[in-house]
Formats: structure tokens, C-alpha cells, sequence
């Protein structure tokens, strides 16, 4: 079985992990871990807080050779010149909610009077993965759309 800890804090985060991987892999998060710091995302890109904490939850001892694996992701709009990107979950503050943050890229973009045809915009997740302070790789992914004008679905 493979060992492998996410640093995250997210339980809805690591139960999809666990059901995606399977029973070949034994999955934790850094709450499961005594005394793990929380680990600030001080980069200015996707790639450099995957990495930052892949590389901070694989040199803590209970991490101890196992496989980690650090994600970082979020919307990219091009009429908001990228934005929100890395603030993605926070852009309408600290702990806001994802309709709060929904909220204000509706309301910025409506301000703007930006049209239909102008709200191409992307997710991309970067994943990184660690073992014993060592970064063995990242990996991107994009998925390419367009922001409606009202919020629609529902979040989890």
C-alpha cells in the first residue's frame, strides 16, 4: 500500500483523493499529523505554492519518506487580467465563501460591462509532489470556459 499525505487540511479534499486512488493508497492530510504548522501560501504563482507545500509537509517527521502531494488552483479571468488566480478562495477576503467570492467576480465584471464574447477564463491546478524535501515533479492542468452572467449549481 502507498502512503501518501496531502497538505491540506481539506477533509472533502482528501476523501475524493481517497476515492479516486483506490485501496492501493492509504491517504492522510496534514490534520493528521501532531503539531503540523499551517503552511502559508506566500507564492506568487500556482507552481510556487504547490510547491512551497509539498516541500514544507514532506520534511515533517511523520512524513517520514512517504509521498506527498500539494495542490494549488484557481480562476483565471482574462478580461480581469488573470485575476482572481491565486487568490482565488480569498478574493473577496479572508474566509470568505465561495458565493461571496462568486459575488464580487460577478459584480466586477457587470461594473466593467464586460461582454459575453469577453469572459474567457480558465481553471488551472497545479500538483506537486514531494518525498523527504525533495520535489519530484508538477503537473498542470487547464480546463478553458467562459464566465455566465449569473452564478448557476451550487458548491460543496
Amino acid at each position: 500500500m502507498v502512503r501518501l499525505l496531502l497538505a491540506t487540511r481539506n477533509a472533502h479534499k482528501t476523501r475524493e483523493f481517497a476515492e479516486i486512488l483506490g485501496n492501493d493508497f492509504q491517504v492522510s492530510d496534514l490534520s493528521s499529523v501532531r503539531g503540523a504548522p499551517e503552511i502559508k501560501e506566500t507564492g506568487v504563482s500556482f507552481d510556487e505554492n504547490a510547491i512551497l507545500k509539498a516541500l514544507a509537509a514532506s520534511k515533517l517527521r511523520s512524513a517520514s519518506g512517504g509521498l506527498v502531494v500539494a495542490d494549488d488552483s484557481g480562476l483565471e479571468v482574462d478580461a480581469l487580467n488573470g485575476a482572481p488566480g491565486i487568490y482565488s478562495a480569498r478574493y473577496a477576503g479572508e474566509n470568505a465563501s465561495d458565493e461571496a467570492n462568486v459575488d464580487k467576480l460577478l459584480r466586477e465584471l457587470s461594473r466593467q460591462n464586460v461582454p459575453a464574447s469577453k469572459r474567457t477564463a480558465r481553471f488551472r491546478c497545479v500538483i506537486a509532489f514531494a518525498r523527504a524535501g525533495k520535489l519530484l515533479g508538477t503537473f498542470e492542468g487547464l480546463v478553458e470556459g467562459a464566465i455566465a452572467d449569473l452564478a448557476r449549481g451550487r458548491s460543496e
